[in-house]
């Protein structure tokens, strides 16, 4: 069984990284963290800008440098405006962070719904991604002022990396247990075939 967001054993620490630390810098500097995260994503767009160009460069022989040139332009253009305009672009960013807490909420909650199946998951285990996904759809209503729904963000975006730290060692130990299921079965086979037939 592979647990829903869950199929990759990175994928979960990963989300946790990236929220505690996006979180704690929100939490920290509250007014100048949104244009900040802003300006990060254009920076990591410059460099898959340039790494496309440079692949479009190194495999040109193979005619995939018109569409890795124009990869790379789109890539540095978008990059260049999200520059300019990381101020105004932050005012966005706070919905996509509330979207975002609510989609991996649910997804958390689904990942241990399914793994009820196989072993036991206790009721305070939800608490956490049921509080990210609330807190999640109160920030795409964005009440009050922007430097409060920042803090409010980050320190949900930490809540979120808490949450999804615990929920990857619960899911490790659902594929641990399903991948001993899986070996004593194919064990099983194995030994049923090296048995001689009764004549």
């Amino acid at each position: 069984m592979v647990i829903f967001g869950y199929k990759s054993r990175v994928n979960g620490p990963m989300r946790a990284l990236v929220a505690l630390a996006v979180g704690i810098m929100m939490v920290i500097y509250p007014t100048s963290a949104l244009t900040t995260v802003v300006k990060i994503i254009a920076a990591f767009m410059i460099a898959s800008g340039v790494v496309s160009l440079a692949v479009g460069l190194r495999d040109k022989e193979k005619g995939s440098l018109p569409l890795m040139s124009f990869n790379a332009l789109i890539d540095l253009l978008l990059a260049i405006l999200m520059f300019v305009f990381a101020p105004v672009i932050a005012k966005f960013v706070i919905y996509l962070i509330g979207f975002v807490l609510l989609a991996f909420g649910i997804v958390q909650i689904i990942a241990f719904l399914g793994a009820r199946r196989v072993m036991a998951v206790s009721f305070g285990s939800f608490i956490l991604p049921i509080v990210v996904t609330l807190i999640g759809g109160f920030i795409l209503f964005n009440p009050f002022a922007e430097s409060v729904m920042t803090t409010i963000a980050g320190s949900a975006l930490v809540l979120y990396g808490v949450s999804e730290f615990m929920s990857s060692w619960k899911m490790k130990k659902v594929r641990d247990f399903e991948d001993s299921k899986v070996d004593e079965q194919e064990a099983q086979v194995i030994e049923s075939d090296d048995q001689p037939d009764e004549q």
